[in-house]
């Protein structure tokens, strides 16, 4: 897909985020109405049970104010990551899951890790970072609206609050890093200009001597 007139808008890249974001929602209805606790569901470091956190926990939230907080960049990211990457977009979002939430398995606080923000920052910094490795003037201009809409998340990478899952973040963060790298040839790529050769460029070789005089001398 290198050629960016291949990117039309696909009905999936506006229902699947929605519905990601509606099932986030109801899953919290669900704990609230019924007086369900969801949380230890999420991520428990380096404890064998807590390895269940790694597929559970991105649906779970702490509050309204979390998941509000979480429901609007991961719409946002959701969309950007199925449209201009949807050759890469599912593999991306299982293998990221996966990986970020093994990463925040290993290096996180003795605590229940909980919430779709691993998620976001695995988006966010594919996003970012796909743009400006790939060089492509269009992804470029995403990155640039994704620093501009999210980038103060970066702050949220470092230990600020003990409420916060730094770990799950900075996980989340590597992860897309790692992949922006590792697929950074699918997809849509900034192509070479190739100049064309034009009649008077046949009247020279590979080493510009010009054909015509060399004919000449060899007669």
């Amino acid at each position: 897909m290198n050629d960016i007139n291949n990117l039309k808008f696909s009905p999936k890249v506006l229902w699947m985020p929605i519905l990601s974001v509606l099932i986030l929602w109801l899953i919290y209805w669900i704990e609230i109405n019924f007086r369900y606790n969801f949380n230890e569901l999420g991520i428990y470091p380096r404890s064998i049970s807590g390895l269940k956190g790694i597929l559970f926990s991105p649906f779970i939230h702490s509050d309204v104010s979390h998941l509000f907080n979480n429901s609007i960049p991961l719409f946002v990211l959701l969309m950007s990551l199925l449209y201009f990457y949807r050759e890469v977009a599912y593999k991306v979002l299982v293998y990221g899951i996966l990986l970020s939430g093994f990463f925040a398995w290993m290096i996180g606080r003795n605590s229940y890790h909980i919430g779709a923000s691993g998620v976001i920052y695995l988006l966010f910094s594919f996003v970012f970072f796909s743009g400006i490795i790939r060089k492509h003037y269009r992804l470029i201009a995403m990155s640039l609206v994704i620093i501009f809409l999210y980038g103060s998340m970066i702050w949220l990478l470092f230990p600020t609050e003990d409420r916060i899952s730094w770990e799950g973040h900075l996980s989340g963060f590597v992860t897309g890093l790692f992949f922006a790298f590792l697929f950074r040839k699918k997809g849509i790529v900034k192509i070479e200009h190739q100049f064309s050769k034009t009649n008077f460029d046949l009247l020279f070789d590979d080493n510009g001597n010009l054909i015509e005089l060399e004919e000449e001398n060899d007669n």
